[in-house]
């Protein structure tokens, strides 16, 4: 029978060699964090840490953002203290007002000729009662969903399905529409997963992993607690963003709540992956 010293160093051995460089080097690669467990700021950024709250208007299909104001100011939402998956969360209310965001200068390392990164969160929605119509928990872009942006959304279907878009140039995929029908073309740089199953009771975690981005070899993949979903692959569309005008908006036309937003210049493995899907403590707990 083997002694208690024994037993956990053997414990710490296994742990020790089955992980032993994923909180480092997610650490290191991290270049945005919110907890939103200290309000609305960023824990940890590269770049600006402010939330800031815009007037979002529309003109010839393009999207300009007015009476921009640095905090949160929309009073349908509000940050919920002990309601996250660690500390407090950040809750979306009614859809309409102001929209919310992050600048993306340096919190996403862009690059225009081969972006590489992931973007992770946490969700609490139940599809069925808060989702009405077509929402973005969130949307990473320098001008809309349709041109140079990559996102996550929930349809207008019912029931609603997941769907992950990676969208280049839209002077670039537009022109596959000469001969093809857009709806076709467009759908090609989505992947949707269906109905899965987000809950109030329970939290999801939400990863995009994409590399490549701009060049023959763009791959960008979804994972939903820890698992693949699918990818979205060979889009070789530019991404060509204003970087002063790049943004990372959360919660647009969306109901429910987000905790643990991290943004990482580099895509992660299956392992690290499964490594951050299960660290219940947060990223504040690697820092």
């Amino acid at each position: 029978m083997k002694t208690l010293p024994v037993l956990v160093a053997g414990v710490c051995l296994l742990l020790s060699a089955c992980q032993p460089n994923t909180f480092p080097d997610l650490k290191d690669a991290l270049t945005f964090y919110v907890s939103f467990d200290n309000g609305t700021s960023a824990d940890f950024a590269r770049g600006d840490g402010e939330m800031y709250t815009a007037i979002a208007t529309y003109a010839n299909g393009r999207r300009s953002l007015d009476s921009v104001r640095v905090g949160m100011h929309n009073a349908n939402h509000q940050l919920v203290e002990g309601g996250g998956l660690t500390g407090d969360a950040f809750a979306f209310g009614d859809k309409s007002g102001p929209v919310l965001f992050y600048n993306g200068k340096d919190n996403i390392v862009y690059n225009p000729e081969n972006w590489s990164g992931t973007i992770s969160f946490w969700l609490s929605v139940d599809p069925a009662a808060d989702i009405d119509g077509y929402t973005d928990p969130i949307q990473i872009t320098d001008t809309d969903f349709n041109d140079a942006s990559i996102w996550v959304d929930f349809t207008d279907a019912d029931p609603t399905d997941f769907r992950l878009g990676v969208i280049g140039d839209r002077s670039a995929w537009t022109q596959d529409t000469v001969h093809t029908p857009v709806r076709e073309v467009f759908e090609k740089r989505i992947l949707n997963v269906g109905q899965y199953p987000f809950s109030r009771a329970e939290w999801t975690h939400v990863l995009i992993s994409y590399d490549g981005l701009g060049t023959t070899n763009s791959l960008a993949t979804l994972y939903l607690d820890g698992e693949k979903m699918g990818e979205v692959s060979d889009i070789d569309d530019p991404f060509t963003w204003t970087l002063d005008n790049s943004k990372i908006f959360l919660g647009l036309g969306f109901r429910g709540v987000m905790d643990e937003l991290s943004i990482f210049n580099k895509p992660l493995t299956d392992e690290q992956v499964l490594a951050l899907f299960e660290l219940k403590g947060g990223i504040k707990s690697i820092l």
